[in-house]
């Protein structure tokens, strides 16, 4: 059964990682799926991966480059996803970055840089996605958010905040668009294998899943199941809600 039949995706960051997952997941449900690259040596590979998503499942699959962290590039985003499907039904905001520090060594860019792309760039995409979406009366936006929001993490206080601001900025958008029939909720996954774990240290690998309930890593999968879900018809009733996908990792908050 395909859940999204019909309906148009954006996703950002979705060259690689859970980004990836969730444009192949979305794309084998039947949405027709725009996403975004940031780097220009992405380009080959991510018009790949957009071609190779679109014949396997018989969507319309494009990668587009765009840089979410500044403003005008998000409007032009948005218009690009309308030109092409003539609507958006799904927002999903997974670009993220981290540029981890102690706060005592922590710069002024190293904190600019993951607020701007992290929180600002979300700020920006919705801001510009809800248009559309107003015009339609209806849209699912998916903020990707993080078990660290919740919780903190020493050396991660400029990623922490903003995946805790998007919570709250979350939570805000789904009480302002609720009664055009837009839905907003976030998604905080835990410990993902994807290919920036993959340079971790085995032992740190090993202490995280010893101390995961399910004694498992998830998988980008797991990510991409959930954003399915929330943006289905099938969550039509779940709204400004946070969904932890972390093996029990976090069970409060």
């Amino acid at each position: 059964m395909k859940l999204l039949e019909g309906k148009s995706a954006l996703v950002t960051g979705g060259s690689r990682g859970i980004g990836k997952a969730i444009v192949s997941k979305l794309a084998e449900h039947g949405a027709n799926v725009i996403f975004t690259f940031v780097s220009e040596g992405s380009a080959a590979s991510s018009e790949k991966l957009a071609a190779d998503i679109s014949a396997q499942f018989g969507t319309q699959v494009m990668a587009v480059r765009s840089d979410i962290s500044k403003f005008e590039e998000a409007e032009k985003l948005v218009a690009t996803t309308i030109e092409k499907f003539n609507r958006l039904d799904i927002l999903v905001n997974n670009a993220g970055i981290t540029k981890d520090n102690l706060l005592m060594r922590m710069t002024e860019e190293q904190w600019d840089d993951v607020i701007n792309t992290n929180l600002k760039g979300v700020f920006s995409l919705v801001k510009a996605a809800q248009r559309p979406m107003l015009k339609q009366r209806s849209g699912s936006i998916i903020n990707m958010s993080s078990v660290v929001g919740r919780s903190g993490n020493a050396g991660q206080a400029n990623y922490a905040a903003s995946k805790a601001g998007l919570i709250g900025f979350t939570k805000s958008v789904a009480m302002e668009l609720g009664s055009r029939n837009i839905r907003c909720n976030a998604i905080a996954p835990g410990f993902i294998e994807t290919e920036m774990t993959e340079t971790l240290d085995e032992n740190v690998k090993k202490t995280w899943i010893e101390n995961i309930p399910l004694k498992r890593a998830g998988s980008g999968d797991d990510v991409a199941n959930a954003v399915v879900f929330l943006g289905s018809d099938m969550s039509s009733y779940i709204s400004g809600q946070t969904l932890n996908v972390c093996g029990a990792m976090q069970t409060t908050g």
